[in-house]
């Protein structure tokens, strides 16, 4: 079981094929199971890297106060501990937000950007249920006997106090790599108005809409892993 010390934490991570380095960040309550579908499919022609966020798994706890830019600072330091210098970078709901942060204060080394289920900022409105209906949700399609992902109620507690604090809508100009927008059509945890937002504020991106909530990259992995691997291979080499 791979561990790197990273900041003030242990951080699990698992590496899947060979190619251009491709990092996964996972969303609230989950960790790197949660792409256990789509990781074969990238690995054919990536090197796929999934871990568990902090907080979360096989991952360390600990109980204090988490932050979106603290989450992508062990990104970042992740990257750097297993010598990977530059990456596309694929984040879901909560790890959207890390995933934007990583482009916004570390845009050397992100080469190619993909949110999905995800926005810059969260609503009053979204922000009460959004996140139980997330975790719940996933280990109700994972399977709760199968999900290795296990989290102690603080440490989602913590995670979830900075998913729902974060805001980057000011500093989404500041994003340069070539950027991917995913969402469902049916998803009111990424309203449209919050992914519109989102989309009008990453200069040239592309919005892609599935039927389906705000796992609809569950139920139609196919399409999701499909869509991923296009744009990453129109990046070029």
């Amino acid at each position: 079981m791979p561990t790197a010390r990273v900041n003030d934490i242990d951080v699990y991570y698992e590496l899947h094929g060979e190619g251009r380095p491709l990092l996964l960040i996972a969303g609230l309550g989950s960790g790197a199971d949660l792409f256990a579908k789509s990781t074969p499919l990238f690995a054919e022609d990536r090197r796929v890297i999934a871990f568990d966020n902090r907080g979360v798994g096989r991952t360390d706890k600990p109980d204090i106060p988490y932050t979106i830019e603290m989450m992508a600072d062990d990104a970042a330091g992740l990257m750097r501990a297993i010598g990977v210098n530059r990456a596309d970078v694929l984040g879901v709901s909560m790890g959207g937000r890390i995933a934007m942060d990583l482009a916004i204060r570390y845009p050397g080394i992100v080469r190619g950007l993909i949110l999905v289920s995800t926005s810059a900022r969260v609503t009053r409105e979204t922000r009460s249920s959004w996140g139980l209906r997330f975790g719940r949700l996933t280990k109700l399609i994972t399977g709760s006997g199968a999900l290795k992902s296990a989290q102690p109620y603080q440490a989602f507690k913590r995670q979830l106090e900075a998913s729902g604090s974060y805001d980057a809508t000011a500093s989404l100009g500041k994003i340069l790599a070539p950027t991917l927008i995913m969402r469902g059509d049916g998803d009111t945890l990424a309203p449209k108005g919050l992914v519109d937002e989102l989309h009008s504020g990453i200069k040239g991106s592309s919005l892609v809409e599935f039927k389906g909530g705000h796992l609809f990259f569950l139920w139609d992995n196919k399409g999701f892993t499909e869509t991923a691997l296009l744009f990453l291979r129109a990046l070029g080499p």
